[in-house]
């Protein structure tokens, strides 16, 4: 059992399509490791718990949603980073980030996985990188954010303002508050992301639509497991998925 970590990484680049993507970090390889690899990692972020978890593991892969590098944070390595870099060169780690590709993943993706445990059929993308769709019964919102609390693992926040009974849901996983006014636009009852904007509950109010924020680290747990248990039958590895508690 055990693959070349290069095959492997140019097959996930090419399954999530990264070079469509104008994105706030590289995607694909971030940190070049091990070049056999026989058990992947993944998590939602690369900070240190995690690489230390998945150094324990014996992984030479880490798979996760939010790499090291942002074009919005000080290109610097202070001890933050240095800590994140010592856990993957002390093990020989490969860790490679995809972020709006395996958001939008039509199979793969956070917001198809969502879309999937909610009961959502999608029928069409929504803005960049979410879905959106409809219940194949209408549901009572309080349904709605009871699946929403259950696949969370956490209470979610509920800004109310359209009907009671759902058809008609769109998915953007993350930071997607904004969304709400788009997802008003094209006829959404209700509107699932992680977290919202401060705009966002006069914004679902006055336009008559339900935001449902489940959580930014829990509404992007479920691509990055599904890239993982993909690759690894693909490559014959073993994976897990690692998970790190984020209240945000």
């Amino acid at each position: 059992m055990g693959a070349d970590r290069d095959e492997i990484l140019a097959y996930a680049d090419a399954l999530l399509e990264i070079g469509r993507f104008r994105d706030a970090q590289p995607n694909g390889a971030q940190v070049l490791g091990s070049r056999e690899v026989a058990r992947i990692a993944c998590g939602v972020s690369s900070n240190r718990e995690l690489l230390e978890r998945a150094r324990d593991t014996g992984a030479e892969l880490v798979l996760v949603h939010h790499g090291l590098f942002w074009r919005t944070e000080p290109q610097l390595v202070d001890a933050r980073m240095r800590g994140r870099l010592q856990a993957l060169f002390d093990a020989d780690m490969t860790l490679a980030s995809y972020h709006l590709p395996l958001d939008a993943h039509p199979a793969l993706g956070n917001n198809a996985q969502l879309a999937q445990r909610l009961g959502v059929t999608v029928d069409r993308p929504f803005e960049e990188i979410g879905v959106g769709g409809s219940l194949a019964q209408p549901l009572s919102l309080g349904d709605l954010v009871a699946r929403v609390r259950e696949l969370a693992g956490r209470e979610p926040l509920v800004l109310h303002g359209g009907p009671e009974s759902v058809s008609r849901v769109a998915i953007s996983s993350g930071a997607g508050g904004y969304g709400v006014i788009q997802a008003a636009r094209e006829g959404y009852d209700a509107y699932v992301t992680g977290e919202p904007e401060e705009m966002s509950a006069h914004a679902a109010r006055e336009l008559g639509i339900t935001l449902i924020a489940g959580g930014h680290h829990a509404t992007e747990r479920l691509g990055v497991q599904a890239l993982g248990a993909h690759l690894a039958e693909r490559f014959d590895l073993a994976w897990e998925f690692l998970e790190v508690e984020n209240p945000v």
